[in-house]
């Protein structure tokens, strides 16, 4: 079970940013597709969760509107899109695979992330 992502990106500020993560091992749809980004220097920062059996996004306030989540099915590939880049979003981005803990009602006692891509540098420079 792996997930692998793509290489690292330079970008100027304004531009948008695309990044990959190939899910192989397991049943891709089974798992949401967490994303997490760590700048230099800062704790990780959860960005938000695809849903790759139905496309459902959810996204962290602070990336709403700039950021975009999809999924390939066919190649099992979860990707990232960042636009209108600014300095501060230069960081390392994860995606990590993820699934919940129910208790017998069926409220979701953890979300876990337990698969974690290799991680892929985002540098954003004029």
């Amino acid at each position: 079970v792996q997930l692998v992502q793509s290489g690292p990106e330079l970008r100027n500020p304004g531009a948008s940013v695309k990044v990959s993560c190939k899910a192989s091992g397991y049943t891709f749809t089974d798992y949401y597709i967490d994303w997490v980004r760590q700048a230099p220097g800062q704790g990780l920062e959860w960005m938000g969760r695809i849903d790759p059996e139905d496309g459902a996004t959810k996204y962290a306030d602070k990336f709403w509107g700039r950021v975009a989540f999809t999924v390939d099915t066919s190649t099992n590939t979860a990707n990232v899109e960042l636009s209108n880049l600014r300095s501060d979003d230069a960081a390392v981005y994860y995606c990590a695979r993820t699934f919940h803990r129910f208790r017998r009602d069926r409220i979701v006692v953890a979300t876990i992330l337990d698969i974690w891509g290799q991680g892929t540098q985002v540098t954003v420079s004029s």
